[in-house]
């Protein structure tokens, strides 16, 4: 098996990579949706969350209200440090857990979006890296996710810098053209890495 950790900044088309990744075959693990997993309804997590943020995280059927949680920890870095100690064991077990079911086989790509910044990058065989130029990452924020500027630009200085990625990437994927560009970067690494996998 081949363990590679695929990563990148808000925006940069990590999720565009991933699936093209799952599209030729690779076991896609996405650390994203296992984050919601883990904080659904009813789970040990959402509980150690209102524990240590107070009912006001809660939408009226229970659920975790995501922005307003967003609002508190993606401005203060003490607040988003307790929310991590909650939510990344529980998603590095989660994960742990799927790796387990790959075939022997198999390329398995966990996709990350804090991968540098939970210190993770030594868990790996390989680090993939997508950037984007930081102006069209807030575009798309802006007009695929209808953000605000500020938003985009403090979701963005929340995380890892370009520089702090590159540095423990083995692969930086550019995503500066088309996306028919990057998949096809994402199919030539895919045969590069399934080959090395091999040897």
């Amino acid at each position: 098996m081949k363990h590679v950790g695929l990563t990148g900044g808000v925006a940069s088309g990590k999720s565009a990579v991933a699936a093209k990744f799952a599209e030729l075959g690779a076991v896609v693990i996405d650390a994203d949706a296992l984050a919601r997993d883990v904080v659904a309804p009813g789970t040990p997590g959402l509980a150690a969350i209102k524990d240590s943020f107070g009912a006001g995280i809660l939408l009226p059927d229970g659920s975790l209200d995501r922005k307003a949680l967003g609002a508190i920890v993606f401005s203060d870095e003490p607040q988003r440090l307790k929310l991590n100690a909650i939510v990344h064991p529980l998603v590095r077990q989660a994960a742990k857990e799927l790796r387990e079911q790959a075939p022997a086989e198999a390329l398995v790509v966990e996709d990350i979006p804090l991968l540098v910044e939970s210190g993770q990058a030594e868990d790996f065989d390989a680090v993939i890296v997508v950037q984007a130029p930081h102006e069209e990452r807030i575009r798309r924020m802006v007009e695929d996710r209808g953000w605000s500027v500020e938003d985009a630009r403090s979701r963005m200085a929340a995380q890892a810098t370009d520089e702090q990625r590159a540095a423990v990437a083995e692969y930086v994927l550019e995503n500066y053209g088309t996306l028919e560009d990057l998949q096809g970067r994402v199919a030539d690494l895919y045969q590069q890495l399934t080959k090395a996998a091999g040897e």
